[in-house]
């Protein structure tokens, strides 16, 4: 049974099986009060899955891309979740749970073969006046959204321009399903991959910045 969270957006949480099904999925699109809601979010989502703590082997983190505030609410959660159970994580970039969606979708209305064949991009609001995106085209033999680009930043009057010249669908992302997130886990563990780094992809340095040796004061 697998927990899968992420705050890169909204706050969304899932239960998924490792086959695929699932159990439950809660989400608030709220994209500022993650450390307020994650709890309960945890919380509905176990309970609506009928399932305890003690149920789930992992926990998919997602990784971003996401502002540095909202994305390390989410991975804190994850990773202390797992630790408090005793199970691994799995990182997974959250870009990637959109575009399994989207593909997934596609599959189910019969649009499958097109959008395999269709080079498109994920697009979140990264702030800033910039956007983060992630050009994926179709699916692996593991059933995992294949990654033509890596997650990056542009300014939001560029994406258009930058997005033609890769001959790539903007798809515009406002939430991330965390139940595509566990589901992009699962088919990793599954077939032995790691499909993403350990490292929170925030694309741009925190405002933070470790200060400077003190000036001596002259006597």
């Amino acid at each position: 049974m697998i927990l899968g969270i992420d705050t890169s957006l909204g706050s969304a949480v899932a239960v998924v099986e490792p086959d695929g099904v699932v159990r439950s999925q809660v989400e608030s699109a709220d994209p500022r009060g993650h450390a307020e809601v994650i709890g309960t979010l945890i919380e509905r989502a176990l309970a609506e899955a009928s399932v305890t703590a003690s149920d789930i082997s992992h926990v998919a983190a997602g990784m971003g891309p996401g502002p540095f505030t909202g994305l390390r609410v989410g991975i804190a959660a994850a990773r202390t979740f797992a630790l408090g159970r005793g199970v691994p994580v799995v990182p997974v970039v959250s870009h990637d749970a959109v575009a399994l969606e989207l593909m997934l979708h596609r599959a189910l209305t019969g649009g499958y073969d097109e959008a395999y064949d269709e080079t498109f991009a994920v697009v979140s609001d990264a702030r800033r006046r910039e956007f983060a995106y992630t050009v994926y085209r179709g699916l692996d033999d593991d059933g995992l959204p294949v990654r033509v680009a890596e997650p990056a930043l542009t300014p939001r009057d560029e994406i258009d321009g930058v997005l033609a010249a890769a001959g790539a669908v903007r798809r515009d992302a406002e939430r991330i399903p965390a139940a595509m997130l566990a589901l992009a886990a699962a088919r990793a563990l599954s077939a032995g991959r790691t499909i993403a780094s350990a490292d929170a992809l925030y694309l741009r340095s925190p405002d933070v910045t470790i200060p400077g040796v003190p000036k001596r004061a002259s006597t």
